[in-house]
């Protein structure tokens, strides 16, 4: 599975594209009145004003160069202030194994940079936001974590490690080698790295094999 791009809800429009353009500097390749579309590597994440209902947020993680975690991780020190998780600012995930750091932007997501050292690319640039090779990982929050495993099952997106779904915990849905997954969650779990829970809130998310995964206005999931 193959993230294509990833659409999300924001109220925060205009000082979200100063942001991304001009404080991590990420090319915006389209934009209007409602919305803007920034580059991630082979991704494309946009943020929409249309038809906002509250103050939605999300957790999404981008891939960095699997040699660049030290020199990402000093780019986006001065930029931004990392989030904490018990006194530290670095997440080491030994059973990928994977290095993260956590930042918020203005309209409050959990920005994740992730390095994952055994299946992704080293490059020998000095480290910036061209470097970005994807988005890794995007937040797929429902009412029923169930129910919602069964609809990405009859897609092909079955959980990372073939382990039965769990409305209690966290559900990494793809698989391990592509180094991109769906965070299938229900509300009311906390992000790491964050003082946030997961909410539902609309958002669409396009594959590179055409399928479109969406949670509508209603809260509701539709897969197509």
């Amino acid at each position: 599975m193959e993230i294509n791009k990833v659409v999300l809800k924001t109220k925060a429009l205009q000082g979200m594209k100063r942001f991304y353009k001009d404080v991590l500097e990420m090319e915006v390749i389209n934009e209007g009145g409602h919305c803007f579309e920034v580059r991630v590597g082979e991704s494309v994440l946009v943020f929409t004003s249309k038809n906002v209902a509250g103050a939605p947020y999300y957790h999404f993680a981008f891939n960095v160069p699997s040699n660049q975690f030290n020199d990402a991780k000093q780019w986006v020190q001065s930029r931004v202030q990392l989030n904490t998780e018990e006194g530290e600012d670095e997440a080491d995930f030994s059973n990928l194994p994977a290095h993260s750091l956590y930042f918020y932007d203005p309209a409050g997501n959990i920005v994740e940079f992730i390095a994952r050292h055994s299946i992704s690319e080293d490059r020998e640039e000095p480290f910036s936001a061209k470097n970005l090779l994807n988005i890794s990982e995007i937040s797929l929050t429902v009412q029923d974590a169930l129910w919602a495993g069964e609809k990405l099952k009859s897609i092909g997106i079955h959980e990372r490690d073939q382990e039965a779904i769990s409305g209690s915990s966290l559900n990494f849905m793809g698989n391990r080698e592509d180094g991109n997954s769906l965070l299938l969650i229900e509300p009311g779990r906390r992000w790491i790295f964050s003082n946030k829970e997961a909410e539902i809130h609309p958002l669409e998310i396009l594959l590179k094999t055409g399928e479109r995964i969406m949670v509508n206005d209603q809260h509701e999931l539709e897969v197509k």
